[in-house]
């Protein structure tokens, strides 16, 4: 009887444990997927089956680039503290009710990782939720977050305007000023290239505006040739611009003077009409550092009206040169010989007598021509040779701005 009872127990136990088991599929079977709980094993106890619970998702977090939203949330487990398999993301068009759309991009499907982006949102303000899964099973939707207004604009901003010096020389290409504008609080990139280092580049915030200025910028380490500057805008939708771009020719090399000739126009050994003085420099000068009205350095310019330029020597044989039209920042010309005995000055009236001063860029020539108003009063011999020597005024510049030495300079043998 005893033994009875025991096999009745039995059967009844293990008919227990089976009908929770069915009961426990049964139930899984009708939430489907979308229930909170599943099944632990079957303990060996009396027929009890252990569950668990997928815990609500983290209420996620957002920021927005353009019009990508990247959502990011921390990790969700269980009751029993299993670690979910994965996430679910999805977003709103308003904070409470409204339809629920799948999101896209690398936060379509079920995602592993604790953050992810959604690239081309739609206008508007968007809610994203978080919602955990474990297998089959998944847990409660998260609160929604706060709402997230992707940037849709798509329109580039205009190429910016880069205003760059034209000319660098040695003085400023350790601080090149470079300025502009384009689209108001913009970020703009600015490139700068050149011949034989690599480009340098910073990034400057347009102001309201529409101004933006860079640091000064250093072009030592680039050749002297062309400078490029490049520039491109960035707005808050994150839309590019296409270039803006300036140049500047760097020349940091000063000018030199590579010959003073004297050259006879007249009677030879003597000082007098048509007798030229000739400087040659080593590259183009800046025409007004010569003669302040000479605006063009492309060009031969000249003076020689009436009267206008005035030549004139020293008892001591040092030539200078002035005139009645403009400024003259020339210097002076020792002669190298002795050919007068009184101060003479050389201007001339009517044609072909006049005293003439002419600039040529092309031949980086200036030549002095003597007019009638005196003739030296002494014959210069033939031997020992002569070598004029040219002593430069401060302010001479090449057309970059490069300053020539003032140091004197001899030229080769030469006289009148």
């Amino acid at each position: 009887m005893s033994q009875d009872r025991q096999v009745s127990r039995f059967s009844m136990g293990r008919w227990n444990r089976i009908f929770v088991i069915a009961l426990g599929i049964l139930l899984i079977s009708c939430a489907g997927p979308a229930a909170s709980a599943f099944w632990g094993s079957v303990s060996s106890g009396s027929g009890a089956a252990k569950a668990d619970s997928v815990a609500q998702g983290a209420k996620p977090a957002t920021s927005v680039s353009g019009a990508t939203v990247t959502v990011s949330w921390t990790a969700s487990t269980t009751a029993a503290g299993r670690s979910v398999t994965g996430y679910s993301i999805a977003r709103y068009g308003s904070a409470v009710g409204g339809t629920r759309v799948a999101a896209t991009g690398s936060c379509q499907g079920t995602i592993a990782a604790l953050s992810c982006a959604e690239a081309n949102v739609p206008a508007g303000t968007w809610y994203y939720t978080v919602t955990p899964l474990l297998s089959l099973w998944q847990g409660i939707e998260s609160t929604r977050s706060t709402g997230t207004t992707p940037i849709t604009d798509t329109t580039p901003p205009n190429a910016p305007v880069v205003n760059a010096l034209a000319q660098i020389n040695a003085a400023i290409a350790d601080k090149v000023p470079v300025s502009g504008t384009a689209e108001a609080n913009s970020s703009l990139t600015l490139t700068v290239s050149g011949t034989g280092a690599q480009p340098i580049s910073q990034t400057i915030a347009v102001d309201s505006s529409g101004n933006w200025t860079a640091l000064p910028v250093d072009v030592r380490n680039f050749a002297d040739a062309t400078i490029t500057y490049s520039a491109k805008a960035t707005d808050a939708a994150g839309n590019t611009s296409v270039a803006g771009t300036a140049t500047s020719s760097k020349d940091t090399t000063a000018p030199t003077v590579t010959n003073v000739q004297l050259g006879n126009g007249g009677v030879a050994n003597k000082l007098d009409k048509g007798d030229t003085v000739t400087l040659t420099f080593s590259e183009a000068l800046k025409a007004s550092t010569i003669c302040s009205t000479w605006t063009n350095n492309s060009t031969t310019q000249t003076i020689n009206g009436n009267g206008q330029v005035t030549v004139s020597v020293t008892a001591q044989d040092t030539l200078t040169v002035t005139s009645s039209v403009c400024a003259i920042n020339l210097g002076s010309v020792a002669l190298g010989a002795d050919y007068t005995s009184t101060a003479l000055t050389l201007n001339g009236n009517g044609n072909g007598n006049v005293s003439s001063l002419a600039w040529n860029p092309t031949a980086k020539t200036l030549t002095i021509t003597l007019g009638t108003g005196g003739t030296g009063d002494k014959t210069v011999p033939t031997d020992p040779a002569v070598f004029p020597t040219y002593n430069p005024a401060a302010g001479l510049t090449d057309i970059a701005g490069n300053k020539l030495d003032t140091a004197p300079v001899s030229g080769g043998a030469a006289r009148f």
